[in-house]
């Protein structure tokens, strides 16, 4: 038996707005220096793209992507430093949480083993 855990960030109405994916699309704004190339790297439509980053930023209430015109195809972003601070805060934060529930699920699985006969070796 095994774990999968997601970690997101819902707005006060329950929809997602920040997981793995938009951490994921920020890193490779950070490395392609737009968000079209972002989107192209990591196989996802731009108009998506575009869409998980502006619920990231008006949840957030703070700018990700400084985006630039300019370049041959007069296009270009940039990670904000708050978009820095904040992909270093969330996987901070997802390896903690991560952890703990490593932990507990080692104890549900403990606990888990007493409900099966004696004669089971207690491996899961």
């Amino acid at each position: 038996m095994d774990l999968k855990v997601k970690i997101y960030l819902t707005d006060d109405g329950g929809e997602k707005f920040m997981g793995i994916g938009v951490i994921w699309l920020l890193e490779e704004i950070g490395k392609a220096g737009s968000l079209r190339k972002a989107a192209i790297n990591l196989g996802i439509s731009y108009t998506k793209s575009y869409a998980m980053l502006s619920r990231a930023e008006e949840n957030l209430a703070f700018p990700l992507v400084e985006r630039r015109k300019g370049g041959s195809n007069h296009e270009g972003a940039v990670l904000t430093e708050k978009a820095k601070e904040f992909i270093k805060l969330y996987w901070d934060f997802q390896s903690r949480a991560k952890e703990r529930v490593e932990e507990e699920f080692e104890d549900f699985k403990k606990s888990l083993s007493s409900l099966y006969k004696e004669d089971y070796d207690g491996s899961i």
